[in-house]
């Protein structure tokens, strides 16, 4: 009892000891890895416990987007205290948006509330609701502001001090700062937008059923145009097509030869990032529904009512009246993130550099993951001396076969474009590129100078691509930070990993590696597209089934996958909701 009150005593002299926070700063993603070159922890969180004092490292997490929730979900050691900040309360499954533009799926059906996905967790994690919008690297801090209607004094603004630091906070739509896109457009990046899309579908459509209306203003009402043909836009046309013609044409039969879907693209075709099968599939479908499909075709300017296009091979500009303009054209960078880039040195970049451990380039002890930030790979001709050194363990000066496989493993873990490269030129291992570097006489004994090395390798860089902004990136991303995180303890005591090239000693944790599950790309009319891994292409209705499952199985709960599915299934039975709420 002596000890249990003088515990007590400790924690109510010193509340700032018990409200030690671990905040994980998420970007739309989140990561801590690295941990080999990230400085000790100095103990300035930490109380000895037998007097009573918290010694919990403190980490704060911004978002709860795809990158952000995976790491929460995945973070299992209780060494941590965790502040999550964002100025969302719920984790948002945002493949299905489109679906809830057209009622397919309800809003509510696809969020989760983020103190119930962290309510279960053996780790400390507490919740703020709000935005933050200053990172102070060198103090360790972050400013936030509450977006609650909130009067009281001191509430509003708050400071959050952190050990590590997980950003997390996504990207927002980009404007490429056309004249009016802001103003007259509308987004599909939160639920929010879904809403408000589907709201005004309907606006439009009542509004031309209004018998003063004259059949030119009907028709612009009922011209709806997608910008970006890209996998959001490409579902979204698909998805109100349907819309259109299962049911709203029942509901305002006497508008249906007036309404008009019509999507730009500025390059030569739509769903670029997929297998051509599927791009040359889903161009032929849109033209036999109907929907006017015009690649080539760069927006200029949309006003209240028009949008002005530019075609690109000719140069010729026209303009066209519409009812709704849904823009799907590519991601930003925060504000946030722009002015901590510029504050670590990184302020003409386009988004937040990492290393392959997702630590933020030019900090120790910041992360970021999802669409924040992307992977600054290194390149192996960066590097070349310093790998041709580690495999010369003679120090003769050339390289057997021998020697070089003994780190082939290493490198490939290092540097993932050597293995890419190998598979791109469907050679099995680094015989066969020297082969093709050296001629067909290559064999165990024989030895190469590092000049034979560099011209082996000069082209294995080639095969350096950033990855994508998706949610299968960034969740990926989450849930590999974590895992460094539950590991660390037990990483500085043994501290195996891939070698390191600069310098001696290891990395205790393996750089990142995505790995590509498939994409899907639902057409419309129950047919979906989907390119899978080794190169598998499907298209049809047993494709939108497996859709289903795969879409359903992703759920981040058993709730919201109740939800989804019994809207799925409401759908078929009763067809989509058109009310406006």
């Amino acid at each position: 009892m002596a000890l249990f009150r003088r515990f007590s005593t400790t924690f109510r002299d010193n509340p700032s000891i018990s409200k030690l926070l671990i905040v994980v700063a998420v970007s739309g993603g989140g990561g801590l890895v690295a941990y080999s070159e990230a400085k000790p922890y100095d103990g300035t969180n930490t109380v000895n416990a037998a007097e009573g004092v918290n010694n919990k490292k403190k980490v704060v997490v911004l978002g709860t987007g795809w990158a952000g929730t995976s790491f929460l979900k995945n973070l299992k050691d209780p060494s941590y205290e965790v502040e999550v900040i964002s100025p969302r309360n719920y984790f948002a499954f945002t493949p299905l948006l489109p679906s809830v533009t057209c009622g397919t799926v309800e809003g509510r059906s696809i969020v989760e509330p983020i103190r119930n996905i962290i309510r279960k967790k053996n780790v400390h994690i507490n919740y703020c609701e709000a935005e933050c919008v200053r990172i102070d690297a060198e103090n360790k801090k972050v400013y936030c502001r509450s977006n609650l209607d909130n009067t009281l004094d001191g509430i509003e603004e708050f400071v959050v001090d952190f050990d590590y630091l997980v950003i997390s906070v996504g990207a927002r739509s980009n404007t490429f700062n056309i004249p009016g896109v802001e103003e007259n457009t509308l987004f599909l990046k939160e639920v929010e937008d879904a809403q408000k899309i589907r709201k005004t579908i309907i606006d439009c459509f009542e509004k031309a059923a209004l018998p003063s209306l004259s059949d030119e203003e009907k028709k612009r009402l009922l011209h709806f145009v997608v910008v970006g043909g890209g996998p959001t836009g490409v579902e979204f046309a698909a998805q109100f097509h349907d819309f259109l013609n299962e049911d709203l044409v029942k509901l305002y039969p006497h508008v249906k030869g007036l309404v008009r879907i019509t999507l730009l693209e500025a390059t030569d075709h739509i769903l670029n990032m997929f297998d051509k099968r599927i791009t040359a599939f889903a161009e032929e479908k849109f033209r036999r529904d109907g929907i006017n499909l015009r690649t080539g075709s760069m927006v200029v300017k949309v006003s209240d009512k028009e949008i002005s296009t530019k075609e690109i091979k000719t140069g010729e500009t026209s303009s066209m009246p519409y009812g709704m303009v849904v823009w799907s054209t590519g991601i930003g960078t925060r504000p946030v993130i722009m002015d901590f880039m510029k504050q670590i040195g990184q302020g003409n970049r386009r988004v937040l550099a990492t290393d392959e451990w997702l630590r933020v380039e030019g900090s120790d002890s910041i992360y970021a993951i999802g669409d924040c930030a992307t992977i600054n790979q290194r390149k192996v001709m960066e590097d070349i001396a310093a790998i041709f050194k580690k495999a010369d363990k003679d120090n003769s000066g050339t390289l057997t076969v021998k020697e070089f496989q003994e780190v082939l493993d290493d490198i490939c873990e290092r540097y993932p474009q050597v293995e890419l490269y190998l598979k791109s030129k469907q050679m099995c291992n680094l015989v066969d590129l020297l082969k093709q570097s050296k001629g067909d006489d290559v064999k165990e004994s024989v030895e190469v100078n590092i000049e034979e090395f560099k011209s082996a390798l000069s082209q294995v860089d080639s095969q350096m691509k950033n990855l994508p902004a998706t949610a299968q990136v960034a969740s990926q991303q989450g849930v590999y930070l974590a895992n460094c995180f539950n590991r660390m303890e037990e990483c500085e005591k043994n501290p195996e990993g891939p070698l390191r090239f600069r310098g001696e000693g290891r990395h205790r944790f393996h750089p990142f590696r995505y790995r590509h599950l498939g994409q899907f790309a639902p057409l419309g009319g129950e047919q979906t597209a989907a390119q899978l891994p080794g190169d598998w292409v499907s298209i049809g209705h047993s494709t939108q089934w497996l859709w289903y499952s795969v879409y359903a199985s992703k759920q981040v709960s058993w709730r919201t996958r109740a939800l989804v599915v019994s809207d799925w299934i409401r759908r078929f039975v009763f067809g989509r909701d058109s009310s406006c709420i």
